[in-house]
């Protein structure tokens, strides 16, 4: 098998690659059987001189080749006929913005294998760039908190050589005694957790949080039932809460009512209710003055995200009264992280993240034998049609 790693073909350009060097020299050795090159590019954080050092090919064409690897969308002009292509194609969702990709997929009878649909046989995904998300989210969210307060000053992350200099960064971090909330318990959760406990900030128990004072900063990381309840009152679980997002209401107010930071790395499924709403970012009692919004879903569950903020500014205000983007260094204007891309801000850690968990994860299935079907479960479409897992998108591309 010959496999070709992309170059990165979207704008704005992205420094990340599925694979570093040294990974593809791991993979050459574990399989001998196959054969791999990587496409030049002027953008990407290693560099071509970082592959050609260590005898990887740099190869412009890739027609050759049997699979061809990137991370985001391949523009529709660059698709090559009839190959194996993964990446994340963002239409799994139905997004209206890449209808015409995934036509474009068939019509070239292109096997597309996304990574946000690899999953192990009880569902879980196996593969992203959440944990990087979190991490760097985390930071952005006390770099918004420092520059709202002007307490301390950190460095943008996407300045930063590496994750080595960014958290070299942390203790420049002067906290007043407040109490910081923090939603998701999965990768992103995960990520944003690594970062706080390096910063060192003492962790509570909601009963903690919710009633007791502290001469430091504490946080909580709370999960879907800690802020979601039924409405008639009975007893909750997560089962019913995903079978039954519509008989629950937010219970979140309850933390909004004590935190002055929320750093936002849930995942917000459709019909569950918003955290917070707008009137609830109006009352009296709401104290969260940074929100961190990971998660990032505009005009969605956590209301002072109305839209995402960038690499390059990375912070807006939010007021509640207007419901506007304001000045975040007013008073009783709430100070909103919103970038969308996180990962982007560390590419080289976040790429060898990425490359470690396909190494791990997806090569042993495509390169020798997938006894629980992951890549053919994960394949989107093959020989122009769309696989029997993905039929449900055949409205979306009929669309006109």
């Amino acid at each position: 098998m010959k496999i070709g790693i992309l170059r990165e073909g979207k704008t704005p350009p992205d420094k990340r690659v599925a694979l570093s060097p040294k990974q593809c020299i791991k993979l050459q050795k574990l399989y001998t059987n196959l054969d791999l090159v990587v496409q030049p590019s002027a953008i990407r954080r290693f560099i071509d001189s970082e592959y050609t050092d260590l005898g990887i090919v740099i190869q412009e064409d890739l027609a050759d080749c049997d699979v061809i690897i990137g991370v985001k969308e391949v523009p529709k002009e660059n698709l090559i006929p009839n190959k194996t292509y993964f990446y994340f194609s963002h239409t799994i969702k139905e997004q209206p913005y890449n209808r015409e990709l995934l036509l474009k997929m068939l019509s070239l009878n292109i096997r597309m294998i996304d990574y946000e649909t690899l999953t192990n046989i009880n569902g879980k995904r196996l593969i992203g760039f959440g944990r990087y998300a979190g991490i760097v989210g985390c930071y952005n969210g006390f770099l918004a908190h420092g520059k709202s307060t002007g307490s301390y000053n950190l460095k943008a992350a996407h300045l930063c050589e590496d994750r080595k200099e960014m958290e070299n960064e942390l203790p420049k971090i002067k906290l007043n005694p407040i109490k910081i909330v923090l939603t998701g318990s999965g990768r992103v959760g995960n990520g944003i957790l690594e970062l706080i406990n390096l910063i060192g900030i003492k962790e509570v128990s909601k009963e903690q949080f919710l009633n007791d004072t502290f001469n430091e900063a504490v946080y909580v990381q709370i999960n879907t039932l800690d802020y979601n309840v039924r409405t008639d009152g009975s007893a909750s679980s997560k089962s019913d809460f995903y079978k039954n997002p519509k008989s629950y209401k937010s219970d979140f107010f309850k933390y909004a009512k004590v935190a002055t930071m929320f750093i936002a790395g849930h995942y917000y499924a459709a019909d569950s209710p918003f955290l917070f709403t707008r009137e609830d970012a109006k009352h009296p009692d709401f104290k969260i003055k940074t929100v961190a919004d990971v998660s990032c879903d505009i005009n969605g569950p956590v209301a002072c995200t109305l839209k995402p903020s960038t690499i390059a500014d990375p912070i807006y205000g939010y007021n509640p009264i207007t419901e506007l983007v304001d000045d975040y260094k007013k008073e009783n204007v709430i100070t909103v992280m919103a970038v969308d891309n996180l990962p982007c801000e560390l590419p080289k850690d976040a790429s060898e993240d990425f490359g470690a968990e396909m190494m791990k994860y997806i090569f042993p299935c495509l390169l020798t034998n997938d006894p629980d079907k992951i890549i053919e479960r994960a394949t989107i479409c093959k020989n122009g049609s769309l696989t029997k897992n993905f039929k449900y998108l055949e409205n979306y591309i009929k669309e006109a």
